[in-house]
């Protein structure tokens, strides 16, 4: 598979099932698409001399020899590399025995009442509930009995909101804590929260006890306040904004994510980047699309992909600009590693939702027999690894 684009200047094929990536001139692009398209080398060589006729530089051996390139690249498996392991993903899926990350819904509610949630105001369309630390602990038993061999556990707390449940959260947290040793494991959490019921000891707590937190912010305080408002309708950037520097602050900096939102009304997106980098200090930034019916008036729109993708190569370039200067920051969907090449467990096992990674609400019944809740959970951005 050839996936292929135009970026601040660079002509780059991305050779998918290889990992490949390459950055090619005019009549290299050209020829890849016309070769990718089932033209054969004649077709393509013929091709090629017609639209680069008015070009000097460009001479039949010159074709020649870019079909050459092409051909090398081909048998040395790094152009139109055959997926070798299509056959394998589905019954690899079936075979997947092992759960190794749990997201706990402790909370059906929240104490915003945002109008683009994707969880319905943290009600998931249900009925508004908290966690019980019975259920909670059920699922963290239910985890530990299906890791198989893995050590590293993953485990969100999630909602609506889950400081709202924040003493059930602490108390999962030391029952994981005191079984942890005697089963050789290692849990790893993660909370992720609108900032609401943050106080000095929620930071503290989180600063001991999760690997990561998320916070919620869309950027600007008018972004941030046009849909993040609490029951009465008021905006949240102000009561949030000065708890999220000093938890980020109390944690050096390190293991949190900034995470937004952008919708119909902001898809100049970047400028809440820039606003949380620049003005805010937080150099941990997550921005992600909104989960919304087309009719709703902050869907995005096939009018506004233009000036997304206008504003993802904006980011590219800035985020490069800032490394130069030796002031980086981070984009979670920019977290790439392009020198090990593709990963093939997770491209024949896929994201692992309902196998390997489960959801739990309040109500949740958790036996080895019964499957828990499977949700997409858009919201969790962890650097966790395997």
């Amino acid at each position: 598979m050839i996936h292929q684009y135009k970026l601040s200047g660079y002509n780059i094929v991305l050779d998918v099932y290889s990992g490949s990536v390459h950055a090619v001139d005019d009549v290299a692009y050209d020829a890849i698409a016309l070769i990718d398209q089932g033209s054969s080398r004649e077709q393509a060589a013929a091709a090629l001399a017609k639209k680069y006729a008015d070009r000097a530089d460009v001479t039949a051996a010159d074709i020649s020899d870019v079909l050459d390139d092409i051909d090398e690249l081909t048998a040395a498996g790094q152009l139109f590399a055959p997926d070798a392991y299509a056959d394998h993903a589905f019954d690899f899926k079936n075979r997947s025995n092992v759960v190794k990350a749990l997201c706990l819904h402790v909370a059906h509610t929240c104490n915003l009442n945002c109008s683009y949630c994707f969880a319905a105001q943290g009600k998931f369309h249900g009925e508004a509930g908290l966690m019980s630390f019975e259920t909670g602990k059920r699922a963290l038993d239910f985890l530990i009995e299906n890791s198989g061999t893995r050590r590293n556990l993953e485990v969100d707390f999630f909602g609506g909101e889950p400081l709202m449940n924040f003493e059930v959260c602490k108390q999962l947290v030391a029952y994981a804590r005191s079984i942890e040793k005697k089963y050789n494991k290692n849990f790893r959490f993660t909370m992720t929260t609108n900032g609401i019921g943050i106080t000095d000891e929620v930071i503290d707590w989180c600063n001991k006890e999760c690997h990561n937190v998320v916070l919620s912010l869309d950027g600007r305080k008018e972004v941030n306040d046009r849909f993040r408002v609490d029951l009465a309708g008021n905006g949240s950037y102000d009561r949030i904004v000065p708890k999220f520097q000093k938890l980020v602050k109390a944690r050096g900096g390190q293991g949190y994510y900034m995470r937004g939102t952008f919708t119909h009304h902001n898809v100049d997106f970047t400028k809440d980047l820039f606003h949380m980098a620049d003005d805010l200090g937080f150099t941990e930034l997550s921005m992600e699309p909104v989960v919304a019916p087309p009719d709703s008036p902050e869907a995005l729109t096939e009018e506004d992909l233009p000036k997304l993708f206008d504003q993802y190569e904006l980011l590219a370039n800035d985020m490069l600009r800032r490394q130069k200067a030796g002031k980086p920051i981070t984009f979670y969907h920019y977290i790439l590693d392009l020198k090990h090449g593709p990963c093939i467990y997770k491209r024949i096992s896929g994201c692992g939702s309902g196998t390997e990674y489960m959801a739990v609400t309040p109500g949740a019944t958790c036996t080895p027999a019964t499957s828990l809740s499977a949700t997409r959970r858009t919201s969790w951005a962890t650097s966790g690894t395997a």
